[in-house]
């Protein structure tokens, strides 16, 4: 079955990056001139996904109001005669169909994407978190899809990470099927490095069969007392075949301080606007401190 679906869980309480989200959602901080959720959902509309349900929680209306019409700027523009911005904002509401639900309480990925079970209606389904961006160069998704639909069956991204950072991350056991593709026998929830089956992490990108519903049902809550979507997949894995596709580049985590910066950067040099003035002024700062 052709992918039609995306979940996007939006429901986090952005912590790492107060007090800059102490009033607003850390997935309308921008990078650049566009919120972050925004570039999550061109993605899954880039890949064909344009039935949509984010996951938002208190304190999140402002993404709703994003892409939403705003009749009231779309009058002032015309107005104006600013047909460009006037364009760019109507592709905002236009580009989707975009629903919403409420994660009530804050159990983790597992349960945040249980409560999409209803939306999805027994159909494979993708889930992207906001926290992960991709470079639109980048087409991980895309071949995620083409992976599900060759054999049927869940994709999980992963990336290798050093061995000091799989305690960060989901960590795969995988069994190598054929050039950056492996058949998951099990994912291990932020292991001690020690402990790690390897160094491959689950990245905020997953195609998922609907039989993970059940499997979501079926685990108690796990590693800080929540509902980890990594635990479900592990018993999804013993039911049917779930499969890892490895990619290198093009991701930023941007509820990390650091790669935040890095995001706005690399997407700003991308831009005919604004990289050739970037790029000018970063030889030159660069410099500069080496004068220092």
């Amino acid at each position: 079955m052709k992918l039609r679906k995306a979940v996007i869980p939006a429901a986090g309480l952005g912590t790492r990056f107060l007090p800059a989200t102490k009033a607003q959602p850390k997935e309308m901080l921008p990078l650049v001139d566009k919120p972050a959720i925004q570039y999550v959902v061109e993605e899954a509309v880039r890949a064909g996904l344009t039935e949509i349900l984010i996951v938002t929680g208190r304190g999140k209306r402002s993404i709703e109001d994003h892409f939403d019409r705003s009749l009231e700027l779309e009058h002032y523009l015309e107005e104006k005669g600013k047909f460009d911005d006037l364009k760019q904002v109507r592709e905002i509401s236009d580009m989707a169909e975009i629903h919403y639900i409420r994660q009530k309480d804050p159990l983790g990925l597992g349960h945040a994407v249980a409560v999409a079970e209803a939306f999805v209606g027994g159909e494979p389904f993708a889930v992207l978190l906001g926290d992960d961006i991709m470079a639109e160069r980048h087409p991980l998704l895309t071949e995620m899809l083409e992976v599900h639909e060759r054999y049927g069956r869940s994709v999980l991204a992963v990336t290798e990470v050093s061995r000091a950072e799989v305690s960060l991350y989901g960590i795969v056991e995988p069994e190598v099927v054929e050039e950056r593709l492996s058949r998951v026998l099990s994912v291990v929830e932020k292991p001690e490095p020690d402990e790690a089956p390897s160094n491959l992490a689950a990245i905020g990108r997953y195609v998922l069969t609907p039989e993970i519903f059940d499997c979501l049902r079926g685990i108690p809550p796990g590693r800080g007392g929540e509902i980890q979507l990594t635990d479900a997949i592990t018993v999804l894995a013993q039911q049917q075949a779930v499969y890892a596709w490895e990619f290198e580049n093009g991701r930023f985590d941007v509820g990390n301080k650091l790669d935040y910066l890095k995001a706005t950067i690399e997407l700003a040099i991308d831009r005919e606007d604004l990289g050739e003035g970037l790029r000018a002024y970063l030889a030159d700062l660069v410099q500069r401190k080496k004068l220092l």
